[in-house]
């Protein structure tokens, strides 16, 4: 599991949750009308590439449908294949193989539908690893920042690849991303039929918790160490989701976007609800050792349920059209 959490590089741009909303009270056909309207990445490239604008704020001249891909985020690869481009992907992110290889980032589900194999890993962790990615001679890298910023720098400057990098902050931003993916491949009518999707799922999501009378109070923890719980604060697509599905947040107002919580903090909170994150080597067992576990009122009350770590921490389609269902049920049982 590789959790896409924001580097020292450069601002991201921010789409607002508002910016869900307006889109989807025109859901249907004048949804994909809108997402079209806000996107408008086109230049005066030259016809054979396109400049574009990533999620960073970074201007990128890209090859126009290239053919050799390495796609070095979970989350990016989730939308490359639904719009139909496995067929380009010749690469994607892996860690050292004894940290886990291919597993450490790819669920087993994942590495199945997505027909990934080792031999098309590129090293992004510990470290970086350059001969991996050179070795299988990718025209573009699409990438996450779950690649540092020294890498993309090296990917760049020394060789010669051009870098996107989609980094949605927020579920909306996940709809230009699916956009920004099929400017580039030339796949706009896929683009639209998924976005048609998303904004469906979007807005049926406001709809069921905004019918709601409380949103109940919540942690959302995507892993745990003897120190406390990880989850989601302000700004972050975490939050996001949590927000959309009608959820309060305990940790929606901490300093940081990514804070730990620990259990005093958490027994103070006394969340109503809490959802923790399943698999990569997290299970229930995982989380009934964290601190305090069996303190927590939630815990005490049975409303502690463990759901799928990709839907909590990948901001992707999956994550709209998995994800906010899951999240709907266990907030507003009754709505749903």
């Amino acid at each position: 599991m590789a959790l896409n959490t924001p580097s020292g590089a450069p601002s991201a741009r921010t789409v607002s949750l508002s910016w869900v909303v307006v889109l989807l009270l025109v859901v249907g056909g004048g949804a994909v009308a809108v997402t079209a309207v806000a996107f408008s990445p086109r230049s005066s490239a030259p016809s054979h590439s396109i400049q574009l604008t990533d999620d960073l704020g970074r201007t990128v001249t890209v090859p126009l449908n290239p053919a050799r891909v390495a796609v070095l985020s979970p989350s990016i690869m989730d939308i490359v294949y639904r719009l139909g481009l496995r067929s380009h992907v010749v690469g994607v992110d892996c860690y050292a193989a004894a940290d886990g290889g291919l597993s450490d980032d790819y669920s087993p589900d994942q590495v199945a539908l997505w027909n990934l194999t080792s031999s098309m890993c590129v090293q992004v962790g510990p470290e970086f690893v350059p001969e991996m990615l050179v070795n299988l001679t990718p025209q573009l890298v699409l990438a996450s920042t779950i690649v540092s910023v020294a890498a993309v720098e090296q990917i760049t400057n020394q060789l010669g690849i051009p870098v996107v990098m989609l980094q949605p902050p927020t579920l909306s931003g996940v709809l230009y991303d699916d956009n920004l993916v099929a400017e580039i491949f030339e796949v706009q009518p896929a683009a639209n039929a998924l976005n048609a999707q998303l904004s469906s799922e979007l807005f049926n999501a406001t709809t069921v918790s905004g019918s709601a009378y409380i949103d109940p109070t919540v942690l959302v923890t995507y892993s745990v160490d003897s120190n406390g719980y990880w989850t989601f604060g302000p700004g972050t697509f975490g939050e996001s989701l949590i927000e959309i599905a009608g959820g309060a947040s305990i940790s929606a107002n901490a300093p940081t976007p990514y804070p730990e919580l620990s259990s005093a903090q958490v027994l103070l909170d006394d969340p109503q609800i809490i959802i923790y994150g399943l698999g990569f080597g997290l299970n229930e067992s995982t989380y009934a050792g964290g601190p305090d576990w069996s303190s927590l009122g939630a815990v005490q009350s049975g409303n502690v349920t463990g759901i799928n770590s990709n839907w909590l921490t990948e901001p992707d389609p999956t994550m709209i059209l998995l994800g906010i269902p899951a999240l709907l049920e266990l907030l507003h049982p009754v709505a749903t």
